[in-house]
């Protein structure tokens, strides 16, 4: 059955037929996007140089906890460091067979840009066992982190 858009008088159709027009379209558009290369999500991060953690800093060989406070100071086990020192904490930690675990607690009122970084050293270190800790304090939105517990 075919379909006129013209009259039946037998005069020429004045429109034209697009259909042709939107599949070459489609095909030009296919290709062109299959010839974009696949971006990359990379960012690009200088780590710190490592040097040795404080003479003062304990490497326990079952778990160690690394704390982001609030003036963005870092602590390993309660001894503050610098990120250089974190990294040369983190390379100690790799060479005790098995591996300590690894926990991570920023303080909620923790620089975001701080917490970001001492991940990335994380990361960069290769260690594998690593955990958050203290979440459950966030467990219920808006509510204050110690508000319901007795006093």
């Amino acid at each position: 059955m075919a379909m006129s858009g013209g009259k039946d008088d037998g005069s020429p159709m004045m429109e034209m037929n697009t259909t042709p027009l939107i599949d070459v379209m489609l095909v030009l558009l296919i290709m062109f996007i299959i010839t974009i290369p696949v971006a990359t999500h990379a960012v690009n991060i200088d780590l710190p140089n490592p040097s040795a953690p404080p003479p003062d800093t304990v490497i326990k060989r079952d778990k160690n906890k690394v704390v982001i406070m609030p003036d963005s100071t870092i602590l390993w086990n309660a001894t503050p460091m610098d990120q250089g020192q974190l990294l040369g904490a983190l390379q100690a930690t790799m060479a005790i067979k098995p591996e300590p675990e690894l926990q991570f607690q920023p303080d909620p009122q923790a620089p975001y840009d701080t917490t970001a970084k001492v991940l990335n050293i994380i990361k960069g270190s290769g260690v594998t066992a690593f955990g958050f800790v203290g979440n459950e304090q966030f467990s219920e939105f808006g509510k204050a982190p110690n508000a319901g517990k007795a006093q």
